[in-house]
């Protein structure tokens, strides 16, 4: 209805109970047809020219799939339907073996198509449109034009005859520049060119007087014009990720103006006027900087393109010429001339590491989350060069950082190299490769390595250079690879574990090989002897040497196998086969066990879990698995905005540890999250990554006479079978899944909206549905949801999403008595403004991070890939759908 309106086509909507038109008798209900979602949509839509033409001929509202096989032939019938008022011919419906959309086969449109004098609205985006067809100029109606993700290189000189055009969109084109002609465009109020090739702008531009929103972000602009200072009608600029090095100051005089981003640019200076604006963003910008000159650690790009993409962008494309490019994470691409023959799309996203597939080595911290890059195996002609950056672990010492690559069977290592960004001081590992699969960053133990040719060789550590192995000649037949680890082990560590003050251990070596032979002959091995021992007051009975699979889970003790050597410091001793090597000193009789004792608690770190509430909203709980070490700064830097009981005791987890959050006692979470394994939150535990979440509970017990007290508790390893009526009363036993629990309260209930009359308390708007069927769906009440969490913050949201100052003060005034109807009033007018923005859900998620509401940003997103993952549901049950249903099951909207 909506669209409706905004189109100019009156009240003509109507719904069926499911919120979807329905057929009235044989007629087509509101003339609309909507036949995107079925895979033979144009075949249906062929069959029912033939069938029922005299009402296919009066449909004013038509969705078809341009990724239809079917669509030449549907294209003819179209210049037949005269009162159509809008036309939906997108792509994007189908998608690649890697998940990806594939752009529809429109190349042109019937010239015919320029009659239909009653179209206002043409949706032609996600197609392989090299040109904009010429026919679009002849629609004397059209107000809302998007040519989104085709492949325009120009727009036509006359391009302004189009005078009655509101909204225009090609964003994500190959645009290089814009005709004079768009300066014509007397009531366009809304333009998005972002994610071009624009090098400069017409001064016409500023003649679109009445345009409110211009979004130039992601070309290659590196000045705009002073004509922009023309448009007093603006409320929104997006010049951010552009090569601009200079801006008009008479941009900050704009009278409607409330948000201006100029993020990610190379401005080394801005105009004061801008610079103290509170709706300016400038971050990413080297302001204050002299003109760098190029770094030794990272390659010229003189005259390369240079690519800065912004949140939410998830592809670029590499020509032959090369470029650099900047993702908003902060990870840097560096492609040299020559990389690729043909232009080539890249697609990225990060992924959650998932311990079913990333699989860490012992003693392995992750200090990153994947990344995966497409198209995968591609050959590149040049090496790529990456930039990653990751959590700086606390020491380096003993210790390297890799990145880490899966070939789709097994995971390797790099060669990596380790770099501080002077400015930010952040660190970044780079590498280079010449295809693309997943990547992560580890920190690992040192690794030595040599190849062994016949001849024999010698291999140090480089952590311990007293730790040495000698390969005599004769040792092998075939060049073999030869790894070498160490692991330090503190006499203290040692005492503390085992209680026992006389135990004292060597480093612990581990040598492995390529190779699935035995050496030929024995190999001599060096290990120091454990602290305070030497070879004046060894007691040799007391002497162990253990073995130890390369899992960790048995230790042999094989000091009467081998010939044990003595020095005044070190041992000696020779083996044929590689694994774990561990010297022992104590009156223990069983070491074995011991040793696996000691080893697995080296690999395990001190935790605490936290349980905090909003103070302005205690339905929203934090919850956080906290190295020991950070649990004070955590709570130091959580407590303006949360309160809670104090952190549980400590407990021990692995690297990569899964474990449960279970609500308990009256408290519900919502099961439809994707994170939730039979009513509990699935966490994966990462020492140097944020193991947090941020989570909406509620309670089926009526809270409106009294508090309900709850509790938290968390259980490690698989979902319990059951959760014990009474969880904070510890279990015993080695098969005890329990860690800890912390108590929640949810306050007494107020009266809130929907429990009056209406349910949106006074106010009155028409259905809602932010986003559409491909991206998912935000519907009415899950803005009312969005709502009621909002709290006080809700003002700095409204500044995020794009309304001015003035705006928030009309709307705070005009509710003054009523927290919720202010909230309710700022965001439904928003929703309502931007309801036909098909960026506006992401909008909403960003406004929602920038105002420091991750919850709500994140249940947002949960709320999306549901309505995708059902979206995708019902389109496959179509798709498997019997063929003798009747015609009108095709006709809906």
């Amino acid at each position: 209805q909506k669209m409706a309106e905004l189109l100019g086509l009156g009240d003509k909507c109507g719904e069926g109970a499911s919120g979807a038109p329905v057929l009235a008798g044989s007629c087509l209900a509101d003339n609309r047809l909507n036949l995107d979602v079925y895979p033979d949509g144009c075949h249906r839509f062929l069959q029912l020219f033939e069938g029922r033409r005299g009402e296919v001929v009066q449909v004013e509202f038509l969705r078809l799939s341009s990724n239809d096989h079917l669509l030449g032939t549907t294209l003819g019938i179209l210049p037949h339907l005269k009162h159509l008022k809008s036309l939906v011919l997108k792509g994007g419906h189908a998608r690649d073996e890697f998940g990806s959309c594939q752009y529809g086969s429109l190349t042109s449109l019937p010239p015919d198509v320029g009659n239909l004098r009653c179209l206002t609205h043409l949706d032609i985006s996600f197609n392989s449109l090299s040109t904009l067809p010429s026919c679009i100029l002849h629609l004397p109606s059209l107000r809302m034009l998007l040519v989104s993700h085709n492949s325009l290189v120009a727009l036509p000189e006359d391009f302004g005859s189009l005078s009655k055009l509101t909204f225009f969109s090609a964003m994500k084109n190959q645009l290089k520049d814009l005709p004079q002609s768009i300066g014509e465009l007397a009531v366009l109020q809304d333009l998005d060119l972002s994610e071009n090739a624009l090098e400069f702008l017409p001064e016409e531009v500023g003649n679109l007087r009445n345009c409110t929103e211009l979004d130039l972000s992601g070309n290659r602009l590196s000045s705009i014009p002073d004509s922009l200072a023309n448009l007093k009608s603006l409320r929104r600029l997006h010049l951010h990720s552009n090569l601009l090095v200079t801006v008009p100051a008479s941009l900050a005089s704009l009278p409607n103006l409330s948000r201006l981003d100029l993020q990610n640019n190379c401005l080394r200076t801005v105009p004061p006027e801008i610079q103290t604006s509170p709706f300016v963003r400038l971050q990413g910008n080297p302001l204050g900087e002299a003109e760098p000159s190029p770094q030794a650690d990272e390659p010229s790009a003189g005259g390369l393109r240079r690519l800065f993409l912004a949140s939410g962008e998830d592809s670029f494309t590499v020509t032959s010429e090369g470029c650099k490019v900047v993702l908003a994470c902060g990870i840097h691409f560096y492609f040299p001339p020559g990389t690729a023959s043909d232009p080539l799309r890249i697609y990225f996203r990060t992924l959650a590491p998932d311990p079913q597939w990333v699989k860490l080595r012992h003693h392995d911290v992750l200090l990153s989350t994947v990344l995966e890059l497409q198209p995968h195996g591609v050959e590149f002609q040049q090496e790529v060069q990456i930039w990653l950056p990751y959590a700086s672990p606390q020491t380096l010492h003993q210790r390297e950082v890799v990145v880490r690559t899966f070939s789709g069977q097994s995971w390797s290592d790099l060669r990596t190299r380790v770099e501080q960004k002077r400015k930010s001081k952040k660190h970044v590992a780079h590498c280079s490769v010449l295809h693309f699969s997943w990547f992560l960053v580890v920190s690992r133990l040192v690794q030595n390595e040599c190849k062994v040719p016949t001849e024999g060789t010698l291999l140090f550590s480089s952590v311990d250079p007293n730790i040495k192995v000698t390969f005599p000649p004769g040792v092998t037949e075939e060049t073999r690879s030869v790894k070498l680890q160490v692991l330090p082990v503190s006499a203290e560590e040692i005492e503390e574990i085992t209680a026992d003050a006389g135990c004292r251990a060597s480093p612990l070596l581990c040598l492995s090989q390529d190779s699935l032979v035995d050496f030929l002959r024995p190999v001599r091995i060096q290990l120091p002897l454990p602290p305070g021992v030497t070879g004046l007051n060894l007691d040799r009975s007391r002497l162990h040497l253990l073995h130890g699979d390369l899992e960790g889970q048995t230790w042999d003790d094989i000091t009467s196998q081998v010939a044990l050597e003595f020095t005044h410091l070190y041992a000696v001793f020779e083996v044929t086969h590689f694994s774990w090597y561990w010297l022992w000193y104590t009156t223990k009789t069983y070491i074995g066990g011991i040793a696996k004792k000691v080893y697995e608690r080296l690999r395990m770190y001190q935790v605490n879990f936290i349980a905090l509430q909003r103070k302005k909203d205690p339905e929203q709980v934090l919850l956080q698995c906290v190295p020991k070490h950070k649990v004070d700064p955590v709570l130091k830097k959580l407590q303006d905005r949360y309160r809670g009981p104090e952190p549980s005791d400590m407990v021990e987890m692995f690297e990569g540890e899964q474990f449960f959050a279970a609500f308990e006692r009256g408290i519900c979470i919502d099961m439809d999250r994707p994170d939730c394994v039979d009513g509990r939150l699935l966490f994966i535990f990462y020492s140097h990554l944020k193991n947090m979440k941020e989570i909406y509970v509620t309670s089926p017990v009526d809270r409106k006479g009294q508090a309900v007290k709850g509790q938290v508790s968390f259980y490690r390893g698989a979902v319990p079978e059951s959760i014990p009526e009474d969880a904070s009363r510890r279990r015993k036993g080695p098969d005890s899944l329990w860690l800890a629990t912390l108590p929640i309260k949810l306050p007494r209930l107020k009266p809130r909206w929907g429990e009056n009359p209406g349910p949106l308390n006074g106010f009155s708007f028409p259905p809602l549905n932010l986003g559409n069927a491909e991206t998912g769906y935000l519907t009415q009440a899950n803005l009312l949801s969005i709502a009621r969490r909002m709290g006080a913050d809700w003002q700095t949201i409204g500044l995020n999403l794009g309304l001015t100052y003035q705006q928030i003060e009309r709307i705070g005034y005009n509710n003054r008595e009523d927290l919720d109807k202010q909230i309710l009033d700022m965001l439904f007018s928003w929703a309502q403004q931007n309801s036909e923005d098909p960026d506006c859900v992401n909008k909403l998620i960003t406004a929602m991070k920038e105002s420091g509401r991750q919850d709500i940003a994140d249940e947002v997103e949960t709320i999306i890939e549901l309505g995708r993952q059902k979206y995708r549901e019902s389109i496959r049950r179509v798709g498997l759908g019997q063929e003798s249903s009747t015609e009108d099951s095709a006709i809906a909207m």
